[in-house]
């Protein structure tokens, strides 16, 4: 209970605005996912954004519809705009749920929506595994298809991706799926006309990863919603500021952590006393009296 509380009193500072030290480092590109958990008991959505390598947004939602997660993932918008009053992302990752699609087109108006590509991989990987050799190879050519290195032969890929599912996959789930797939590449074209967007939800999944063991240790969430939320903002500061791991790090000498890199700078070498320097007046900035 100690530790508990000593996180949700971090999860009262802005979480954007604490992990985001000027307004234009404000991450262009995001990905959004939703983790169901539960909270005394009772089901409950987690909505969560992340960019720049952050996670910038965390918060829970009643229900699945329309209007709980746009106010969950209102919560972003709200602090990323105390930061940048005309901030909108140029691009989100979504995983194509309507609900989550309609939040973020009502949040952000004009906002393009990136279909994720790994989600309708899985949704034939979890049918077909157990064809083996079929697979390996239904997997090698989707993937061909991905790491196209233009939008002209990602269409080509997948295009002869349907006549080979056509001829090697029996009537069933399985080629159900391919083809589905396959009738997504106008979605999936999206992201060639946005260089450096999120094709994949891979950024936002490794949060919730993470935080699937965070829940699972405390039992999922409990107490109201307010400070369930709280509890998780705290969880995602630390998360942004404490140290990655060494092999990531080498990678980026002098940046050891998430929030680091966004910046490019830090306040202090400790990462505690980074986050908390940056939490200052709760992580919400605000121009001199007199200026």
């Amino acid at each position: 209970m100690y530790w508990h509380r000593l996180e949700c009193s971090l999860g009262r500072s802005s979480l954007v605005g604490t992990t985001v030290l000027a307004a234009d480092r404000l991450p262009r590109h995001l990905a959004a996912d939703e983790k169901h958990t539960t909270l005394g008991g009772q089901k409950v959505y987690l909505a969560a954004t992340a960019g720049g390598g952050c996670c910038l947004g965390l918060a829970v939602a009643r229900t699945a519809g329309n209007d709980d997660r746009t106010e969950a993932y209102g919560v972003f918008r709200d602090e990323a705009r105390r930061l940048d009053p005309k901030y909108r992302p140029a691009t989100v990752n979504t995983d194509g749920w309507p609900a989550t699609q309609a939040a973020w087109r009502a949040l952000f108006k004009g906002v393009v929506l990136i279909l994720c590509f790994l989600h309708a991989f899985l949704k034939v990987r979890n049918r077909a595994v157990h064809l083996k050799a079929t697979f390996t190879e239904l997997s090698r050519r989707i993937w061909e298809a991905y790491h196209a290195p233009g939008a002209r032969s990602f269409s080509q890929r997948l295009r002869r991706l349907r006549p080979w599912a056509e001829a090697h996959l029996d009537q069933g789930v399985v080629r159900e799926k391919v083809l589905a797939l396959c009738d997504k590449r106008a979605a999936f074209l999206k992201a060639s006309g946005h260089p450096g967007c999120h094709r994949t939800s891979n950024l936002v999944d490794r949060v919730l990863r993470r935080l699937d063991y965070h829940r699972y240790c405390g039992q999922q969430l409990h107490g109201c919603v307010g400070v369930a939320e709280r509890g998780l903002r705290g969880w995602a500061l630390i998360h942004n500021f404490a140290p990655s791991c060494p092999e990531v790090v080498r990678e980026s000498p002098g940046r050891r952590s998430p929030a680091e890199r966004l910046n490019g700078k830090r306040y202090h070498p400790e990462w505690l006393q980074n986050l908390l320097v940056s939490a200052s007046l709760g992580g919400y900035r605000s121009l001199p009296q007199n200026a």
